[in-house]
């Protein structure tokens, strides 16, 4: 049953990008790619979806086709920053529900936006609310671009990690991941699954108060990875699967084509 207390989705959109510069503002179908995302972030059951931007032709943009636009700072170190300088100017309460959608995601399914929201409302111990699917793959277990995550039997996060985590003892040995046979001897175990961390994440707005006083943790600084800052102050992160698999976002112009692809033949069909 769905729940009735309202959240806020915050999507940041950086103009500026190293890979792809401009990347909020590339055209998708004839609209630029942050309205796709915003368009999403309606299709949810949010009672709010504001743009965050520090960036006056995205601003522009995004006006023209009636998002309500927040201009935060230029100068934040990252995303949780910019969300919570918006949660402040919107002066939300501690408990409120802020979802953080990113603004190169514009195929992401409202379904998960839906699912983080009311997964902080069914876990009121839990801080940030979260997203992971199973990987399936040893390739990806060992890939340092994906992120595992360990959690408990209530959904609670131990630890994330570039790393394969947990290590199979009995089945991997040091050549395994390092060396010139560190592609051999790759199988699973049968009996654990492994998960991919999806970033998209629910937040209390009191703990991204905290986040920003909080100063980077040992074990972020390492893997560069901020959600470790939350759990190193004792912050709970709640995890659940996916309710649906998300398409993976836009990185690169490669990603950029693969999408407006995707949504020429969505028209089509």
């Amino acid at each position: 049953m769905p729940f009735t207390t309202p959240f806020t989705v915050v999507i940041p959109a950086r103009f500026g990008s190293s890979r792809l510069p401009g990347k909020p503002l590339a055209d998708i179908g004839g609209q630029p790619m942050i309205q796709h995302v915003w368009q999403r972030a309606q299709e949810s059951r949010a009672g709010r979806v504001v743009i965050a931007t520090d960036d006056a032709w995205v601003q522009q943009a995004c006006e023209r086709f009636g998002a309500e636009v927040v201009m935060t700072l230029a100068g934040h170190v990252s995303g949780t920053d910019r969300l919570a300088e918006v949660a402040q100017a919107l002066n939300l309460d501690e408990d409120h529900r802020v979802i953080n959608v990113q603004g190169d995601e514009p195929l992401i399914p409202s379904v998960l936006i839906n699912q983080v929201a009311d997964n902080l409302d069914l876990h009121p111990e839990a801080a940030i609310a979260t997203l992971c699917e199973r990987i399936h793959d040893a390739e990806s277990v060992f890939n340092p671009n994906v992120v595992k995550v360990v959690f408990d039997r209530q959904g609670m996060a131990h630890y994330f990690s570039r790393a394969p985590i947990p290590w199979y003892r009995d089945g991997w040995d040091a050549a395994t991941a390092v060396g010139a046979n560190r592609t051999a001897n790759r199988d699973l175990p049968d009996n654990f699954g492994y998960f991919r961390h999806i970033g998209i994440y629910g937040y209390r707005a009191g703990v991204l108060a905290d986040f920003v006083r909080w100063p980077p943790a040992p074990a972020e600084q390492v893997e560069a990875l901020e959600q470790l800052r939350a759990l190193y102050n004792g912050a709970r992160i709640h995890v659940d699967l996916a309710a649906v698999s998300p398409p993976a976002g836009v990185d690169t112009e490669a990603d950029l084509q693969r999408v407006r692809a995707f949504l020429n033949k969505q028209e089509i069909n």
